[in-house]
């Protein structure tokens, strides 16, 4: 079965159609700036040239229309028609506590979905509009929808609750839900398969490390902690996001800065993270070049992440009374020998050592410890579209 990967962002959508009898990716691509002017369209299939077209998308319909004719083109598509592909799988960001597992989108999934907005409002009403757009360019196909959030519903009350009004749980759901579920999922999954080891028998802690940033522990399979919240602007710093601080910082900034509340968070999501520690950028790869060239601002950001990230695993080693495997993944973790070698200075009393050789490969699954290291330190490349489409397959076939 083809199954096509749709992944819709506020003014994006990431695509990728995936054969699921040898899960090989025969074409993937982006839409850019979806209701903006300067949009265009990239698409590559397997073995193919990279082709760019700039060309009006007004709505993520005409992205999704514009995605379905470069697949079909008859002299550079991959299929002849859309009948070929048997199902779509969208990733969606937050199902609230509604959803612990993906499931084929129908009108009581949408309205469950669309309930969550408020949680998620820059990334729910994209990936509905995804859906909507699908459904109306090939309504007899069926649709599954992949959470974020779903991964992460095995964690116990006492991780996902915070130290507020328990009411506000009751009437507003308000506490931990974590997200990049899809990716903690298969990285950690991956990391079973490469030691050779039960999955539902080791204790993993997953580092998901780009712009977006999270930390995960998983525990015989199962999602126990994660470092993101309510939103995704809880836990380690990021490229613009502050992760975890005072809440009474909010109020002192608002006063002394004469901010409203919109304001302050537009602070702590935008101008941030990495960013607002550095005063340079939000882009790991130029802080990197910035921090080899001896840069301190770039060298202070990168020491706050570092610290930031090893105050998590410590965490998380607690939390599963021990640890198996690190993993680091996503395109700071997977790519960055620097950091990952910064983070685990912190990691002598685990008993880790890094094989420096190893650490400085990128672009595959790779164990970066020593034999003699007590904790199996790994870079698992993430598949968050090949995860989704096993998810999609796994339901349309039953």
């Amino acid at each position: 079965m083809k199954i096509l990967v749709i992944n819709c962002g506020s003014s994006s959508l990431k695509y990728q159609l995936i054969d699921m009898d040898t899960e090989g990716v025969i074409a993937k691509g982006l839409c850019e700036r979806i209701g903006i002017d300067g949009s265009r369209i990239v698409y590559q299939p397997a073995g193919g040239e990279k082709t760019v077209t700039e060309s009006p998308m007004p709505t993520h319909t005409q992205a999704i229309k514009m995605v379905i004719e470069a697949l079909t083109n008859p002299e550079t598509g991959v299929v002849k028609n859309m009948d070929e592909i048997g199902a779509v799988g969208h990733r969606l960001v937050h199902g609230g506590e509604k959803f612990a597992c993906s499931t084929i989108i129908d009108d009581e999934v949408i309205k469950a979905v669309e309930e969550c907005n408020e949680l998620a409002p820059l990334h729910n009403p994209a990936n509905l509009i995804g859906i909507a757009a699908c459904q109306e360019i090939m309504p007899n196909t069926p649709m599954v929808g992949v959470f974020d959030t779903a991964f992460h519903q095995t964690m116990p009350e006492e991780a996902y609750l915070y130290g507020l009004p328990y009411e506000y749980y009751k009437k507003y759901k308000v506490r931990r839900y974590g997200f990049h579920g899809t990716s903690h999922s298969y990285v950690s999954k991956r990391a079973a398969e490469v030691l050779g080891q039960p999955y539902d028998s080791l204790k993993t802690i997953v580092c998901h490390l780009g712009n977006g940033a999270s930390v995960s522990a998983v525990k015989n399979g199962k999602s126990v902690d994660t470092s993101m919240g309510l939103t995704p602007l809880e836990g380690l710093i990021m490229g613009t996001r502050s992760g975890d601080i005072d809440p009474a910082i909010m109020e002192f900034i608002m006063k002394k800065e004469n901010l409203d509340i919109d304001e302050m968070m537009n602070v702590l999501n935008k101008k941030s993270g990495v960013l607002g520690v550095s005063e340079m950028t939000s882009d790991f790869r130029d802080l990197e070049d910035a921090y080899l060239a001896g840069n301190q601002d770039a060298i202070r950001a990168m020491k706050v992440f570092a610290y930031r990230v090893a105050k998590y695993i410590g965490a998380y080693t607690a939390a599963m009374n021990g640890v198996d495997a690190i993993c680091f993944t996503a395109g700071l973790g997977e790519n960055n020998r620097y950091v990952r070698n910064d983070i685990c200075a912190y990691l002598g009393y685990l008993g880790i050592e890094l094989d420096q050789e190893q650490n400085a490969k990128r672009g595959e699954d790779l164990v970066i410890s020593t034999p003699e290291s007590k904790v199996k330190v790994m870079v698992i490349p993430t598949n968050e579209e090949l995860a989704i489409a096993r998810e999609t397959l796994a339901l349309v076939q039953k």
